[in-house]
């Protein structure tokens, strides 16, 4: 990691530390869907970085341009396993593809900063920050079961296929591994086993799927799984929380989660909509407005520091969530 990166590293550290409010961004794929883009194939977003990552960068772009502090990188489906299978990349094409989505968000930054004036710049300079998104095995199989967590793999082998991305990724110099919506808890501990191993120094947020308030989409418990991740100190574990899952479900697996008052949580819910998989297709009333700007403040009030959106959400969504989280800035502490 560049001396430059470090600092930006080091800054998120400090902000999340502060009790600093962080606006994560909103979602990816279905908003480049949402942008003309065919996201069907097994590779999802993915296959953006090869076919038009233009648009991925775009996509960056407008979500700091809402407000958010953190842009996560088009590599969620872009394991070395799925691109050797579904775009016949050899390895060292799947590296460069991992730190291309990486490339895409710092340029996305870049460009988004220059657009400032002098004195928007000297706000918004320092709490931009690019996080690597790194999905679950079930991402890989494609059939819904990262909302499951019903595979078994052996330990080294699960390790195996995260070890080329998360490499990649911080090789690249990402500010912070986005380890997201993992549902299984032998998949948590395979990956801060990994995460030690390496000895990597890069931040980290941990966030899983769940199937209920209490427990992980495989059944495992959440208290389990979160007291595994803060147990093992050599791994810089900066948040820890829930994504994918219904805002309802977020707002109720917060108290399971504030038990590590020394740990910020994570939360990017869904947009209110719910997905009906046999159909495919989205059903129900999107959150919007005053009602998830009054959700922002309760996840905020409850232990919520790195806050955003993920499926269906939007830039119009962050902007929501960064005027809402706006009133605690400078800090206040949560009542």
């Amino acid at each position: 990691m560049s001396a430059e990166n470090q600092n930006q590293a080091s800054s998120l550290t400090a902000l999340v530390q502060n009790d600093t409010p962080i606006v994560l961004d909103g979602a990816l794929a279905t908003y480049l869907e949402s942008k003309g883009a065919d996201i069907s194939s097994a590779l999802w977003s993915a296959e953006l970085l090869i076919s038009n990552p233009d648009l991925i960068y775009q996509a960056h772009l407008d979500y700091y341009r809402a407000g958010a502090n953190v842009v996560t990188t088009a590599s969620y489906q872009a394991s070395f396993e799925g691109l050797q299978k579904h775009a016949g990349l050899t390895e060292k094409d799947a590296i460069a593809l991992v730190k291309k989505s990486v490339e895409l968000a710092f340029r996305a930054r870049d460009d988004y900063l220059k657009e400032l004036d002098e004195e928007q710049k000297k706000k918004r300079e320092g709490r931009l920050f690019v996080a690597g998104s790194v999905g679950p095995y079930g991402a890989f199989l494609a059939d819904g079961s990262e909302y499951r967590g019903d595979y078994t793999l052996p330990k080294n082998q699960m390790q195996n296929f995260h070890r080329g991305r998360i490499r990649a990724l911080v090789e690249a110099g990402v500010d912070v591994l986005a380890i997201e919506t993992i549902p299984s808890y032998p998949e948590t501990e395979a990956l801060i086993d990994l995460l030690e191993e390496e000895g990597y120094n890069v931040p980290v947020w941990f966030s899983w799927t769940l199937k209920s308030e209490d427990s992980l989409s495989d059944g495992s418990r959440l208290i389990d799984a979160s007291n595994y991740v803060t147990s093992c100190g050599r791994v810089n574990v900066i948040a820890m929380g829930v994504n994918c899952i219904s805002e309802t479900l977020a707002l109720k697996s917060l108290g399971y989660l504030s038990h590590t008052p020394s740990l910020p949580i994570v939360v990017y819910p869904n947009s209110g909509e719910l997905w009906d998989a046999e159909k495919r297709f989205w059903h129900g009333k999107k959150t919007e407005g005053v009602e998830l700007k009054q959700l922002v403040v309760n996840y905020w009030k409850n232990g919520g520091g790195l806050i955003g959106g993920c499926c269906r959400t939007t830039p119009d969504d962050i902007k929501v969530i960064a005027e809402a989280l706006q009133a605690f800035e400078p800090v206040q502490k949560r009542s």
